[in-house]
């Protein structure tokens, strides 16, 4: 098996670029059960459509909205009653904290995608893309297609909603964390994601797809105190496990408040001195993180990953569904759209699958990773896509140097 070179790649994806520019709203499929043809999803030209490599799928576009339409249509495509979401999540572009929390409503049971509204203002492509997943209704809300958190915006006419006012970071919080608990059926989350309500947006942003995955609730302190919508919520959850991102950020008053109502864990350590550099580090120690069953544990091949742009933060909640269904990939990130850091060039190559000459290791019986990336080539170039694309593929090892690193790990 032999790789492409990066320049091979990019002729890849110039080409696919090009094909896209032939389909998309014109497309049809036909339905299953012999229903008549239906229309993909009437989507933009400038995404909701993925570019791909042999280990690679880019969604997205230019801006989150477009971003978030490409993830929700790649999960619900819609085009049968089964693959329809029950309720869908409309945030605000503008509201950093609560896009945020909203992320845990992509987790089963709900599954529910997260679209954008700018302000008050429904974008075309959301509009478009929420039109063609027409939710069926969440029976645990009695039918409701739409949550709506701090946004008004106008939805098609019809749709049932429910609207999440905006309060304080940790009021709303609460909220999203009470609205979780009425989807599942009353039952209580037995863990929690804590964060400091002014962590580096870059820093916060893998807590997004930690709580799709897991369906442990966001819930924000300050460095100085535990607030008193945070301390209800936690008192009323009797004990739940809590689960600290960047420990540096919060106080040893927080912390020791925070050991009265659950057995305290830091996912990560203290954050080093360089910004850029410790946003692409928290996120590889989240996606190491292990404990029991919670976390990812992702130390080996065989995985699903996601990639964003540590510059673009809302991307981590568009691509939240990514982290709860499919192959169920944490979110990585990238400081600059043009270069791989050095420590995830070192991570990936930890976990790239291998096989060797053994006949019980060779490549059809081997396990694969897959990237998901989020965004246009000013979030992730398509020359650092075929990088990762490389990274993520499959690889001949001498089975001498197979059985030297089994033995090592044993």
């Amino acid at each position: 098996m032999r790789a492409r070179s990066p320049k091979q790649l990019a002729a890849v994806i110039a080409l696919s670029v090009l094909g896209l520019c032939g389909c998309g709203k014109g497309s049809t499929l036909q339905a299953s059960g012999g229903n008549p043809a239906q229309k993909l999803a009437p989507v933009a030209a400038q995404g909701a459509v993925s570019v791909v490599t042999r280990n690679t799928t880019r969604l997205g576009g230019g801006d989150v909205a477009t971003d978030a339409a490409g993830v929700a249509r790649a999960v619900y495509p819609a085009l049968t009653a089964a693959t329809r979401p029950e309720v869908v999540v409309l945030v605000n572009d503008h509201d950093w904290l609560p896009a945020l929390v909203a992320s845990v409503l992509s987790s089963a049971p709900a599954g529910a995608p997260i679209l954008f509204s700018e302000g008050n203002d429904l974008p075309t492509v959301t509009r478009q893309t929420l039109e063609a997943l027409h939710p069926v209704g969440a029976p645990a809300l009695g039918g409701v297609q739409v949550i709506r958190i701090g946004t008004s915006a106008p939805v098609p006419d019809g749709y049932l909603t429910r609207t999440v006012s905006l309060g304080v970071p940790s009021d709303t919080a609460v909220s999203v964390e009470q609205l979780l608990v009425s989807l599942d059926h009353g039952v209580d989350p037995n863990q929690v994601i804590v964060l400091a309500a002014n962590d580096p947006e870059a820093i916060a942003m893998p807590a997004a797809g930690l709580a799709a995955e897991s369906g442990a609730p966001i819930l924000f302190v300050t460095r100085s105190r535990v607030p008193v919508p945070t301390f209800n919520a936690l008192a009323h959850l009797h004990k739940p496990s809590l689960y600290v991102i960047d420990p540096s950020s919060i106080g040893p008053i927080t912390l020791t408040e925070l050991r009265h109502y659950g057995h305290v864990t830091f996912l990560t350590s203290a954050r080093p001195p360089s910004a850029g550099d410790a946003a692409v580090q928290n996120a590889i120690e989240v996606a190491r993180f292990t404990n029991g069953t919670f976390g990812w544990g992702v130390k080996e091949p065989g995985h699903g990953l996601v990639f964003a742009n540590a510059g673009r933060p809302f991307d981590a909640p568009a691509a939240a569904l990514l982290s709860a269904t499919g192959d169920y990939g944490p979110l990585l990130l990238l400081a600059s759209a043009h270069q791989l850091p050095s420590a995830l060039v070192g991570y990936l190559s930890d976990i790239q699958p291998a096989y060797t000459s053994a006949p019980e290791f060779q490549p059809v019986r081997g396990v694969y990773n897959h990237g998901w990336l989020i965004g246009d080539e000013l979030a992730v170039s398509a020359v650092i896509q075929a990088e990762i694309d490389t990274l993520l593929e499959i690889s001949s090892r001498s089975q001498t140097s197979e059985e030297s690193s089994v033995s090592q790990v044993e």
